[in-house]
């Protein structure tokens, strides 16, 4: 049953292709797996008629439009066939696309056992042993042809001697077996070793490409990296030569299982000539049928195109199961509390707490925030103090395991994601660089929204963007990546700014909470200090929350918070803290310290966050 259920799968995947394409390909390969059988009658209609002596124009005729049938066939089956698959596989990927890109949080997809899912159903092929939804529906629906033709040349075979028939399809079916088992075998041998053959490609990579070869000169490690890809090679390819090797004896078998039935049913025919039973037409349309029958039965190249298809077609229901299906848009009146408001809203945090799954530490443990509206509000903590995490679950990408996020009033959950995220933007620490023009790199922080140039060109000069504009030679249109045709790269400060004016090009087109993640990590000390300038201006008109490890930085906040342990334990202006002589206070100390004995006030990281 499961296998049938399986093949029932893999044909209704050919729905994605389209009623006429597909109509197209099934009309095809069952005219080429009949062809056989048509021309077995043909040749047996036109040797009787030359035995006759008679005239032999209307089967030549007949026998030569099989032959042209079949190469016009062969002209179209490739191109008709290319065209389904590419619409299966197009399905596929989108349908992948739009799970992935509708859930809600991110919790799914940082999941490993998700994300081996999501390689698998990306029917994106890393090696001949893997196989797309598409390779697998056109080879299903190739097979079900064969088995027709071979019914058709079988029924050829049987008008002679039914008999016939099982002689040669019994053999022919094991000869199938032994032939499948040996190609998955050889297949899940090879992809078991697919690891050590990246690590190969890796090593490969080390010594021949530019960039891995400054530090393999300075370092002289050459010669080991060159051994290292020697014994992947060996580690990989040996099992197979092994399998290579024991399977040796049984593919002469299988040749001995299709030359003695094909031999015992030619010898049996040809005697039925020699002693007048049989004419020699009928002769020949039992040999050419008989050979078409074993040919058909036999086959197994289709087994690795339709059992390595069915994982990647199975992952698409196994992850809807985990994703959940697309979130509804949230209704009019739940989204009225925050998206439908032009002032920034009272968001506060009630008893969080929060696990990462497969976890039992509580990263936020019991935790209470307010960020006012307009407020500017400084979060810092040690690093592992659960800054970032609160960011995530502030912008709904992480449910809280206890507690409630509200805004105005209205819990996160019942405002609906989409609604919410409207109103916030962030700035991630681990900001995506887009290979897009800078334009676009902007304008996706609301992508929601018809691009506005006004609003981008106040976000790139508030983000301090517009010297790095003015030097782009195409301006907003410039790709920002070295491999596009007039692009270029830049710094990672520069990347900083594009980032920023990313998320306040949202601020500018409706967002009224602007979330800073270490917006400052590669900016100079000059650049850092205009920017929280500007930001200190904007305060008021949006809610800003900002988490940095550089004290000097957030000392002007309305208020600064200190995450320690999954719960606030300081609150208060910089003045309050730093009189308060807590934590706070001693980590201002260590970095005012630094800066004054003459290192920059880049303090590191583990010792601050």
């Amino acid at each position: 049953m499961r296998v049938l259920r399986d093949r029932v799968l893999l044909l209704r995947a050919l729905r994605q292709a389209g009623p006429a394409p597909v109509t197209a390909l099934t009309a095809l390969v069952l005219g080429r797996a009949l062809l056989p059988a048509g021309s077995a009658v043909a040749m047996a209609l036109l040797v009787g008629r030359v035995e006759a002596h008679a005239g032999a124009w209307l089967p030549l005729g007949f026998f030569v439009g099989i032959l042209l049938l079949g190469h016009l066939v062969d002209a179209f089956v490739l191109p008709v066939g290319s065209l389904v698959t590419a619409r299966i596989d197009g399905a596929q990927r989108a349908e992948l696309a739009r799970l992935t890109s509708s859930s809600s949080t991110v919790v799914e997809l940082e999941d490993p056992d998700v994300q081996d899912l999501i390689r698998v159903g990306s029917a994106d092929p890393e090696n001949w042993t893997e196989k797309t939804p598409g390779d697998g529906a056109v080879a299903q629906l190739g097979l079900l042809a064969r088995w027709v033709g071979a019914i058709g040349a079988g029924a050829v075979l049987a008008a002679y001697a039914w008999w016939l028939v099982p002689i040669l399809v019994v053999p022919a079916f094991v000869g199938r077996a032994v032939q499948r088992r040996h190609h998955l075998e050889f297949a899940r041998l090879w992809a078991r070793g697919a690891r050590e053959s990246r690590r190969v490609g890796e090593w490969k990579e080390a010594v021949m490409s530019p960039a891995e070869g400054k530090e393999q000169r300075v370092y002289g490690f050459g010669e080991w990296a060159v051994g290292r890809g020697i014994l992947g090679t060996h580690i990989m390819f040996d099992p197979l030569w092994d399998l290579r090797r024991r399977n040796w004896g049984s593919q002469w078998g299988t040749s001995f299982l299709m030359v003695v039935p094909l031999g015992v049913v030619y010898a049996i025919v040809a005697a039925g000539v020699v002693h007048g039973r049989a004419s020699v037409a009928v002769q020949t349309a039992v040999l050419a049928a008989g050979f078409a029958v074993y040919l058909a039965a036999a086959g197994a190249n289709d087994v690795l195109e339709i059992e390595a298809a069915l994982p990647v077609l199975k992952a698409l229901p196994r992850l809807r199961a985990v994703l959940g299906e697309p979130a509804a848009p949230a209704p009019a009146a739940a989204g009225q509390a925050c998206a439908g408001a032009a002032r920034p809203p009272r968001i506060e945090l009630r008893g969080i707490r929060f696990t990462y799954p497969g976890t039992d530490r509580f990263v936020l443990d019991d935790l209470d925030l307010t960020v006012a509206p307009g407020e500017l509000l400084a979060i810092v903590g040690l690093n592992g103090a659960g800054k970032s995490t609160l960011i995530k679950l502030l912008a709904g990408l992480y449910l809280p395991d206890a507690g409630t996020i509200t805004a105005d009033g209205v819990e996160l959950r019942e405002l609906g994601p989409a609604a919410w995220r409207e109103r916030i933007s962030v700035v991630f620490q681990d900001f995506v660089r887009y290979h897009l023009s800078a334009g676009d790199n902007v304008a996706l922080g609301h992508a929601t929204v018809p691009r506005d140039g006004a609003a981008m060109d106040a976000a790139a000069d508030e983000a301090g963007l517009r010297a790095v504009l003015n030097r782009l030679p195409h301006g907003w249109d410039t790709p920002l990546a070295r491999d596009r045709t007039d692009g270029v790269d830049l710094s990672g400060g520069q990347w900083q700014q594009v980032v920023l004016a990313r998320a306040l090009y949202a601020v500018h087109t409706g967002a009224t909470l602007l979330v800073l993640d270490e917006p400052t990590a590669h900016l100079d000390v000059r650049s850092e200090t205009e920017l929280f300038d500007r930001l200190v201006g904007r305060a008021g008109d949006t809610s800003i929350v900002l988490i940095s490890h550089r004290l000097s930085t957030v000392r002007h906040a309305d208020r600064i918070v200190l995450l320690d342990g999954g719960r606030i334990t300081e609150s208060g202006t910089h003045a309050q803290l730093m009189a308060a002589g807590g934590a706070y206070a001693r980590m201002f100390t260590i970095q005012a310290e630094r800066f004054t004995r003459g290192y920059d006030d880049r303090i590191e990281e583990d010792e601050l966050r």
